[in-house]
């Protein structure tokens, strides 16, 4: 069996064909997908996170997790308009590295998309119980912390994820409206942070800048890396936008405009408002207007956290969803999990089983632990989509690009490189966790997706050989 076997543009054409998805999105749903899938934990939360590493220099932390992300973007753009379909990273590795390769960069999207989402997850609950607490109302300790720091399990985390199955169940036109609607709010609400903030900044608070030095802000960008993941899923909307050779690009360009320059406001804002070692790490905007004596900016932030990261969730689902859905049509997972409703035109299966495995992961883990695992699983699949993009322009060089990543090769050699140093940073006991997950990969491969590959069949077909064999 040939390991590196790969898919055609045609077999692409012919696994989208009659799949039933409907094509309803356009460039402005696209872009708001992004920004609300990236606008989330990584604004309320991990800001707070970032600075306790890097001090003030947080700030420089963002735009190098920024240019990362941007870099990445060019990429991704060039193979999206190439293979519009939902696959994302992991159809692209199809095409440019094989069978094997894909099922890895597949298996890392699954590691990535489930954990980013239990992460929102137990981030969303985090600012939800801050609410909750600021008007007084408090909730027993067993149903609001995870078993690994003394609780019984996150509950408020399970029931949000219900809801956005739920919504995703229903259809993608009908996720898209209501995420929209959440994108307009949260970012308002950002705004009006920056507003407020920008004339309560004390200079002195940034000093020393960079207290922890380079390291520390290569470390905090390491971690605020998760801030910006999201973007991806984009891609995978591919199959359900109208003209995705167009409003693919457009949409990942005024999605990543929009999000760095809020990131990058709000680090320098918060860090000027209150000094780094006093920020609250889990309620960093709302309790650092609070401690400036504007309660109702901080209500108000406090709210917008709890109703914008929704669409943060909403989107990482969706992305994870469709990632399960291609990888059972190729017949590497189960095809029954690619089965769409006839009702509401979703992969209904797929759609319930992401739902579970995020509650149950988001329920049960808390989310430091949650936040260095989805990094590692994604810049592993950024890597892959910047060497893709090489190696396609050097083994399909007639292929129709209707967006070209510019400055080839040097562009993805440079997303290559910061991707590896921001990997490097990381915790090595995150290194650990990653390394079993693929073992774990690895293995389910050869156990089941190397025989049920539709290549597999194809194969068989091809040298006459009978299924029964």
């Amino acid at each position: 069996m040939n390991l590196f076997r790969k898919r055609t543009v045609q077999d692409f054409k012919e696994s989208t064909e009659g799949s039933g998805l409907k094509r309803k999105l356009t460039a402005f749903d696209i872009a708001a997908l992004g920004i609300g899938s990236v606008i989330g934990t990584g604004i309320f939360v991990a800001t707070g996170q970032g600075s306790q590493m890097a001090g003030p220099a947080v700030t420089m932390s963002y735009v190098v997790a920024a240019i990362t992300s941007a870099l990445c973007a060019l990429t991704y753009a060039e193979l999206a308009t190439m293979f519009p379909v939902s696959g994302s990273t992991y159809s692209y590795a199809y095409v440019a590295f094989g069978e094997i390769v894909a099922w890895l960069i597949g298996w890392n999207l699954i590691l990535e998309y489930l954990v980013v989402a239990a992460a929102v997850a137990s981030g969303w609950s985090a600012a939800f119980i801050g609410v909750l607490d600021a008007y007084k109302i408090h909730l027993p300790e067993m149903i609001i912390k995870t078993p690994l720091v003394g609780g019984m399990m996150d509950l408020p985390a399970i029931l949000v994820v219900a809801f956005i199955t739920w919504l995703l169940y229903l259809g993608v036109s009908e996720s898209a409206k209501v995420n929209n609607i959440i994108v307009i709010i949260k970012v308002s609400v950002i705004i009006v942070f920056i507003f407020l903030g920008v004339t309560h900044i004390n200079p002195a608070n940034y000093h020393p800048f960079a207290p922890y030095g380079t390291k520390g802000i290569m470390s905090a960008a390491a971690i605020i890396f998760f801030a910006y993941i999201g973007f991806d899923a984009v891609s995978t909307a591919a199959e359900e936008t109208i003209n995705p050779k167009r409003d693919i690009p457009l949409g990942l360009t005024i999605c990543l405009g929009v999000i760095i320059v809020l990131y990058v406001s709000v680090s320098f804002i918060l860090t000027g408002m209150v000094p780094f070692k006093e920020i609250d790490v889990n309620n960093a905007l709302p309790a650092a207007l609070s401690r400036i004596g504007i309660n109702w900016g901080s209500a108000l932030v406090g709210v917008g956290a709890v109703i914008g990261m929704i669409s943060t969730l909403l989107v990482t689902v969706y992305g994870q969803v469709r990632i399960f859905m291609v990888m059972s049509r190729d017949g590497l997972l189960p095809k029954s999990f690619a089965a769409i409703s006839k009702k509401h035109g979703t992969p209904a299966a797929c759609t319930v089983i992401t739902g579970a495995l995020t509650a149950l992961i988001g329920g049960l883990l808390p989310l430091t632990v949650l936040m260095d695992l989805c990094n590692i699983g994604t810049l592993s699949a950024f890597i892959i989509v910047s060497v893709g993009v090489i190696v396609l322009r050097k083994t399909m060089p007639d292929a129709e690009r209707k967006f070209k990543c510019p400055g080839v090769p040097v562009t993805p050699v440079l997303t290559v490189l910061f991707c590896f140093y921001l990997m490097y940073s990381l915790p090595g006991v995150t290194w650990i966790r990653f390394a079993i997950w693929t073992v774990i990969g690895v293995l389910i491969y050869f156990l089941y997706g190397i025989r049920h590959s539709t290549l597999n069949n194809k194969d068989k077909h091809s040298n006459g050989i009978s299924d029964n064999v």
